[in-house]
């Protein structure tokens, strides 16, 4: 049996047909983030889209937990950048500022704000770590 898997990039849907049933990582379609803001986006999208994956395999070595359980993950809605500092393809740290909507269990509308840091090592960013704001 064929399995359509949907693969948001950017503003550009991949669509990958694999006989096997297969999920595909982004990693697997999509050429690695060339800025911190890119990266922050994609993460947004992991969490939105339940690759855990993904979020591991862009969380630095340094920070990373050894697994991310998403099952109580909330819905999430938007993602706003407020501010960049750094973080271009030929920087080596960044910080990528940003709002993000979501929806709770109950239906309730919440926001999450945060400041995060990315370090690129080999040509390649990662997210390291962030401060959330109330």
């Amino acid at each position: 049996m064929l399995r359509l898997v949907h693969i948001p990039v950017t503003s550009v849907t991949i669509t990958e047909v694999t006989g096997d049933g297969t999920n595909l990582s982004r990693a697997s379609v999509k050429p690695m983030p060339t800025t911190a803001e890119e990266l922050m986006r994609s993460r947004f999208a992991a969490f939105r889209d339940g690759d855990a994956q993904w979020l591991l395999d862009t969380w630095h070595p340094s920070t990373r937990p050894e697994s991310i359980d998403l099952a109580d993950n909330p819905r999430w809605r938007g993602l706003q950048i407020i501010d960049t500092q750094d973080g271009g393809p030929s920087d080596g740290t960044g910080v990528v500022e940003f709002r993000a909507t979501y929806l709770d269990a109950d239906g309730n509308l919440g926001m999450l704000h945060e400041r995060s840091r990315f370090v690129r090592e080999d040509d390649r960013w990662f997210y390291v770590d962030g401060e959330v704001s109330d």
